[in-house]
């Protein structure tokens, strides 16, 4: 009844051990959320990437579009700002398009085409809504012009000159006039350049902002400024729509200089039409001496704080603002038959390749989400399939492991591919069954410890009670009987002590060095007496004239033991007239010392070589103590040549004899002495 009721008990526990673990302490959940945050991470470090290249490529290739497409806009602006119409634009666009590798397409402000860089295609049908840009050169994209052409106020491209556009007759008269004025600063040191503006009219350019205005002015040439009959039949023009423009507002006119100014001074660099610097130009009504002495003071008196301008700091800024819009709106409708009409420019149109834009609209974003979720997904799913393959050997293992601890009997594992998991349930199942054979050598060791006691013990009972009976009489043959039976007993007790030691690593070895010869001498002589009662011949061996083997570092005690135990097993089973040999020698690698005990004895058979050095073995079954001993004398040789770090095997042939080998570490120093009396020896436990 009881042995049913702790089954059970032992069943209930392992019921209650075999529980399954929640989700999320599994490794089936660990892995899944491993595998999921592993996958998010990765998409997430992927868009991340893959959004910062393309922002970086699209940066890049905006800013070297956007170069392209300033060469472009300035190159046909300056067509249109030197040319009434587009009829002859062709060849520049062809070369702008082929240069830049970009389709070019000019239409009208409607849309009409004027000129396609990709011949046989059709602009009207595929351009795109917005143009790229709009070439008029009477208001100017100031985004698209390249710094090196400055724009004024008005938005008129300086190029666009018009009715001041000067002949050669009168470009080769100021061109002297000023070559004059720039070898006279060349002699006073001030270094200036002619340059012609886009009026063809020249004007001197200091190499150097910081000269001495005096000195400049001695060698400027008034008769460089003035103007010329083109330039005044011009000028005059356009005050006559600048005057209309004011007169409509209530206001009078004004009297315009070359720079389009109205009474402002005197400049010194002579930008031309449309810059906003000054150009020399005397005022109406006084001589070249007179403008220069005015020019002068007016430098000083600024120098010094003092204000200067007279009339002109007497209007308000209100009138200025008025003559301003009415010059620049006098001045477009001035060069509006001088330059080409307005057009809409197209670059990159149908057939031409760009870098789309990045755009994270709602559609992209919701295609981001879709991509993330079904990779996400896909993950999930694989983790699955692959944690249940993982999981499942897993609990096979684990329900094996529980039987086994419950006592009942495990059958083997399943054994999957040769992969971690199918190398795990292999070494279990052979943990199994190593287990299984310690467990049933365990209970043969307790049947024959048991046995081996009984018998001395049976005996040494069986005398006493002979004796207080009164059968047998206490003589010194009783007495010799008894006292041979507690040896035996004691002989075992004494052998199952050192063998637990040896094999829980508690065995103390008194280390010192220890020569083979002498100590095989020593045992040699200790058995000699039984060996001569079995009527076997003993005898050491040694080479002729070669040299003693080195010594070792051993505990002489515990090595007399191993090697009286060999020999004494090869003397139990040698027959009358046989030999046993002891024999030590170097092995061919010099680092270990050889003992080798040779017998003629019966050998033993091939199937039980692997056993021999188990405990409690015999080769004879039946436990005949004549013909065998304990079983243990082998098994404390092999444990104490595992505890000096040398091996012990065995090798046999049935009716012939065997050969039991010990090999031991040999010292590194082959010259040591022989140990002496009193010598302190190395304690190792």
């Amino acid at each position: 009844m009881r042995r049913r009721d702790g089954r059970a008990g032992r069943t209930g526990r392992a019921g209650r051990t075999r529980t399954r673990l929640p989700l999320r302490k599994s490794l089936l959940g660990r892995l899944l959320t491993v595998s999921a945050l592993v996958a998010s991470c990765s998409v997430a470090a992927t868009a991340w990437l893959a959004v910062q290249t393309t922002s970086v490529a699209i940066r890049q290739e905006q800013g070297r579009n956007l170069s392209t497409d300033a060469r472009i806009y300035d190159t046909l602006l300056g067509y249109a700002a030197g040319h009434p119409d587009w009829a002859g634009v062709a060849g520049t666009v062809r070369d702008l398009a082929r240069e830049s590798g970009r389709r070019i397409v000019l239409t009208t402000e409607d849309r009409r085409p004027l000129l396609d860089s990709a011949a046989g295609a059709s602009p009207a049908a595929d351009l795109p809504t917005q143009a790229s840009a709009v070439v008029d050169p009477l208001s100017v994209d100031t985004v698209l012009v390249p710094d090196a052409v400055p724009v004024g106020t008005d938005r008129v491209d300086p190029r666009a000159v018009g009715p001041f556009l000067l002949p050669a007759k009168e470009r080769t008269v100021l061109r002297r006039a000023t070559a004059r004025s720039a070898e006279c600063l060349a002699g006073m040191g001030i270094a200036a350049d002619v340059v012609d503006s886009p009026s063809g009219r020249p004007w001197v350019r200091f190499v150097s902002d910081g000269t001495d205005r005096d000195s400049e002015l001695k060698c400027l040439s008034v008769d460089g400024a003035e103007t010329t009959a083109t330039e005044e039949r011009a000028l005059r023009a356009l005050e006559q729509l600048a005057d209309a423009c004011l007169k409509r507002q209530g206001r009078t006119g004004v009297r315009l200089n070359l720079d389009l100014s109205w009474d402002r001074g005197y400049g010194r660099e002579g930008t031309d039409v449309g810059s906003s610097a000054p150009v020399p130009v005397p005022e109406t009504g006084i001589t070249k001496e007179e403008a220069i002495e005015r020019r002068v003071a007016e430098d000083r008196a600024a120098a010094a704080g003092v204000p200067t301008g007279g009339a002109a700091q007497a209007r308000g800024s209100g009138y200025d603002r008025a003559v301003a819009a009415c010059v620049g709106s006098a001045r477009r409708e001035q060069l509006t038959a001088y330059v080409a009409a307005p057009a809409l420019l197209f670059i990159d149109g149908p057939g031409a390749v760009s870098v789309p834009g990045f755009d994270l609209s709602p559609a992209n974003t919701a295609r981001i989400a879709g991509v993330t979720a079904l990779v996400l997904a896909l993950t999930v799913g694989a983790s699955v399939i692959a944690g249940t393959r993982l999981v499942r050997p897993l609990h096979a293992l684990t329900g094996a492991a529980q039987r086994m601890r419950d006592g009942l009997d495990s059958a083997p594992v399943p054994v999957g591919p040769d992969n971690e998991i199918g190398r795990l349930a292999l070494a279990f199942n052979d943990m199994a069954a190593h287990r299984t054979r310690l467990e049933e050598q365990r209970k043969v060791m307790v049947s024959d410890v048991a046995h081996e006691l009984r018998t001395p013990l049976s005996n040494i009972r069986g005398w006493l009670e002979a004796a207080h009976d009164g059968l047998a009489e206490p003589d010194p043959a009783f007495v010799s009987s008894l006292l041979d039976e507690a040896v035996q007993l004691q002989h075992l007790i004494n052998d199952l002590q050192d063998l637990g030691a040896a094999e829980a690593g508690a065995l103390r070895l008194h280390l010192e060095p220890v020569f083979v010869d002498e100590l095989l001498g020593q045992v040699a002589a200790a058995h000699q007496g039984p060996a001569e009662t079995a009527g076997v011949t003993l005898e050491v061996a040694t080479a002729p004239g070669s040299p003693p083997p080195p010594p070792v570092e051993a505990d002489p005690v515990r090595l007399r033991q191993a090697v009286s135990n060999l020999l004494s097993n090869a003397v139990r089973h040698t027959p009358p007239g046989g030999r046993v040999t002891l024999r030590p020698y170097v092995t061919k690698g010099g680092d270990e010392v050889a003992v080798e005990v040779s017998d003629t004895g019966s050998g033993i058979p091939a199937g039980d070589l692997p056993h021999v050095f188990d405990r409690f073995w015999r080769a004879e079954k039946s436990r005949n103590r004549s013909t065998g001993g304990s079983g243990l004398g082998l098994a404390i040789v092999l444990k104490l040549a595992e505890a000096h770090g040398g091996t012990v095997s065995v090798t046999s042939t049935e009716g012939q004899g065997s050969v039991f080998t010990l090999r031991l570490p040999a010292l590194p120093d082959e010259d040591a002495e022989r140990p002496r009396d009193g010598e302190a020896t190395v304690v190792r436990p």
